[in-house]
C-alpha cells in the first residue's frame, strides 16, 4: 500500500516557527544566505530554542497513538537543505517526531502545501502566507516575537480564532467599513438565522474538531472565538458554527475591547486574526498569527 497522509490533520510549518532562528535570520539579513548557511551548520548539533508554535506542534503530535496516527507536521522552510538539519537534529531533540520536510534555498514553498492536501500552513514570511491563502490552505504569519504559550495545560490543545475574515467570511466586515457600526449591527440582527459563508479557517476547524471528539493519549481541544462582535452581533455568529455541527468551548463577544488581556486569560497555544492591530494588541500576551484575508488586507 503507499504511504498516504488521507485523514490525518496536516500541518505545515516553517522552520522560523517552529524554533527560535532570530538571531541566525539576523546575520542572513545582515549579510547573504552563505553566511547563514555556515552559521547554522556551525550549531548543527545546538538545539535551536523553541518558537511561537512550538507548543502547538508539540500538543498536536502528541494525539499520535502507535497504531493510527491522526496528526502529520512537515517542515516547509525556505531554509537551505544544510540548514534543514539542524531543523531536524533539534525536532529530535525535544522528541518532536517529525520525519517530513521540503527546503527551498529562498524560494517560495507554498506550492508544496497542495500535494500534502495541508490543514494548516504557519510561516514568517507574509508572501508565503498570501499565496497559500489564495491556494484555499488555512494560513498565518507568525509573529516571531509573540510571547510563548503557557505550560499550565499541558494536556490540552488551545486555540483561538477571531470571527470575521477568520471562522467566517468577510461579507459582514465589508458592509461596517462602508456603512458603519449602525447598519452592521441592525443587518447581523435582520440576518441572525441567515448563516455566514465560510471564511479561510473553517477547514481547520472541522479538523480540529475531528480530533476534539475523539481524544487520544489524554490530550483534548479547547477552541474560543474572539471577536469584536457584541450583542445583537453575537447570535448570527453563533447560528453559524450551529449550522456548521462546530463548537466551541468559549466565546467572546468584546464590542472592541482590546483582545490581549483576554487571551491571557484564556492561554492558548495560538490566536489567529486577521487585523494586525489585534495581532499586535496579543502578541505580548500569547503566540499569535496574522490571517492576511478580507477587505482589511487587500
Amino acid at each position: 500500500m503507499p504511504i498516504s497522509l488521507d485523514g490525518q490533520l496536516v500541518v505545515a510549518i516553517s522552520s522560523r516557527a517552529l524554533f527560535d532562528f532570530e538571531e541566525e535570520n539576523e546575520v542572513f539579513e545582515a549579510s547573504d544566505d552563505r553566511a547563514y548557511m555556515q552559521l547554522q551548520l556551525a550549531r548543527v548539533d545546538r538545539p535551536a530554542k523553541p518558537g511561537v508554535a512550538f507548543s502547538l506542534v508539540n500538543k498536536l503530535l502528541a494525539f499520535n497513538a502507535t497504531d493510527a496516527p491522526r496528526v502529520e507536521v512537515v517542515i516547509l522552510s525556505r531554509n537551505d537543505p544544510v540548514s534543514g538539519m539542524r531543523v531536524f537534529r533539534s525536532a529530535k531533540h525535544y522528541g518532536l517526531p517529525i520525519q517530513r520536510g521540503v527546503f527551498t534555498r529562498g524560494q517560495s514553498p507554498w506550492r508544496y502545501l497542495r500535494p500534502l492536501s495541508a490543514n494548516l500552513f504557519l510561516s514568517t514570511n507574509e508572501a508565503d502566507v498570501r499565496s497559500a491563502l489564495e491556494a484555499g490552505v488555512p494560513a498565518a504569519r507568525v509573529y516571531p516575537h509573540s510571547a510563548r504559550a503557557s505550560s499550565a495545560h499541558p494536556n490540552e490543545v488551545r486555540i483561538a480564532f477571531d470571527g470575521d475574515a477568520v471562522l467566517f467570511s468577510d461579507e459582514a466586515e465589508q458592509l461596517f467599513q462602508r456603512d458603519g457600526l449602525d447598519a452592521f449591527q441592525a443587518h447581523e440582527r435582520d440576518q441572525a438565522e441567515t448563516p455566514l459563508a465560510a471564511g479561510p479557517f473553517k477547514p481547520l476547524l472541522e479538523a480540529l474538531q475531528r480530533l476534539q471528539r475523539e481524544p487520544a493519549n489524554d490530550m483534548r481541544i479547547r477552541t474560543a472565538l474572539v471577536t469584536a462582535r457584541s450583542a445583537p452581533a453575537h447570535e448570527r455568529a453563533i447560528r453559524t458554527l450551529m449550522g456548521w455541527h462546530i463548537e466551541v468551548d468559549e466565546a467572546m463577544f468584546l464590542g472592541g475591547l482590546p483582545k490581549g488581556e483576554f487571551l491571557r486569560e484564556f492561554e492558548p497555544d495560538f490566536f489567529f486574526d486577521d487585523q494586525t492591530g489585534h495581532i499586535e494588541n496579543a502578541a505580548p500576551h500569547v503566540p499569535a498569527g496574522h490571517v492576511a484575508a478580507g477587505v482589511r488586507n487587500r
